[in-house]
């Protein structure tokens, strides 16, 4: 007779989210003689100093049509590297995805990060990515913020109200 045990909690499956993905350029073939456009600079969408979020790098293009080949290993170096600057929390791969997962940062900054990828079959990817942090939860503004006829608040190139007197 089967038996009968309480209902079981179900997991939700983890995937990264597509919208902090950034694909490696520039690895398709071009004919002699034509003029190459330089590969663009890789930048992810702005985090906020308090978002713990996936960030992705897609290395496909760099081995298509190696079969075989995916990702081996992943470091990361970031500048600015002070106390309260953006921090890796973790490191995942996925295929031909990295997934970094990162936390804190100084509002206002932009860092560049290092992310290098070793493949299975011995391929080093060394790219730099920025990422902007910029404070975009909700906060209070203060009474002698400096507004404009239209009553939005002006800041400073750091998102911070500038306030009358100062």
């Amino acid at each position: 007779m089967p038996t009968q045990s309480g209902p079981t909690a179900v997991l939700p499956i983890w995937r990264p989210s597509g919208a902090r993905r950034v694909s490696l350029d520039g690895f398709s073939p071009t004919p002699r003689g034509s003029d190459t456009a330089a590969a663009s600079v890789l930048r992810w969408p702005v985090k906020d100093p308090a978002d713990v979020l996936d960030y992705e790098v897609d290395i496909a293009s760099a081995i298509i049509g190696n079969q075989g080949d995916g990702i081996a290993g992943v470091s990361v170096a970031i500048t600015p590297n002070a106390t309260g600057d953006l921090a890796v929390n973790s490191i995942a791969t996925d295929g031909t995805t990295a997934v970094i997962w990162f936390s804190a940062g100084v509002a206002g900054t932009t860092y560049v990060v290092q992310v290098t990828v070793s493949t299975n079959s011995g391929r080093v990817l060394h790219r730099a990515v920025l990422l902007p942090v910029q404070a975009l939860a909700a906060t209070s503004i203060p009474a002698s913020a400096l507004t404009t006829g239209a009553g939005a608040v002006v800041t400073d190139q750091g998102g911070n109200p500038i306030l009358l007197g100062s």
